[in-house]
């Protein structure tokens, strides 16, 4: 049963709360360390991240017909892999495509590291998808089912 409580009907005082709880414990950040070293942390530096990001078929896809899905190559921004991983499922989501799975290729410095050559234009949208906090979707490759074996 829900009842009406009137704006200046008293409060409850700490005095009739379950032990351990005061008013308003849970806004208090000085006398809650956890929420106040929270607080404190800085800000990670958002990087860019290579993804490749297999879908599937799904209505209203606008993958050619036949296809049995496609790999898209995206770069996301995000202050982790994990982060940029979410954003970039999400964002496929709503854009009405069925993400499978998801492979990190890491930011541009581990890549170079790697060795991987990264060319003018792959670079120019990398910068782009870290300038606006966004995920580019540089190149999708739809798959054809069985026409590889044999």
């Amino acid at each position: 049963m829900i009842k009406d409580v009137h704006p200046t009907a008293p409060l409850k005082s700490a005095s009739t709360l379950p032990a351990g709880l005061a008013p308003n414990n849970h806004l208090d950040a000085a006398s809650n360390p956890a929420h106040l070293a929270a607080m404190s942390k800085e800000k990670k530096p958002q990087q860019v991240f290579t993804l490749l990001v297999q879908i599937g078929r799904k209505a209203g896809d606008g993958l050619p017909e036949g296809a049995t899905g496609a790999a898209l190559m995206c770069y996301s921004s995000g202050v982790d892999e994990a982060e940029a991983v979410r954003e970039t499922v999400a964002v496929l989501k709503q854009a009405d495509l069925a993400p499978l799975d998801v492979t990190g290729y890491g930011t541009r410095a581990e890549r170079e590291d790697m060795g991987h050559e990264i060319d003018e234009d792959e670079a120019g949208l990398m910068d782009r998808a870290l300038a606006e906090n966004a995920v580019i979707v540089a190149q999708m490759t739809p798959f054809f089912g069985d026409e590889d074996k044999g």
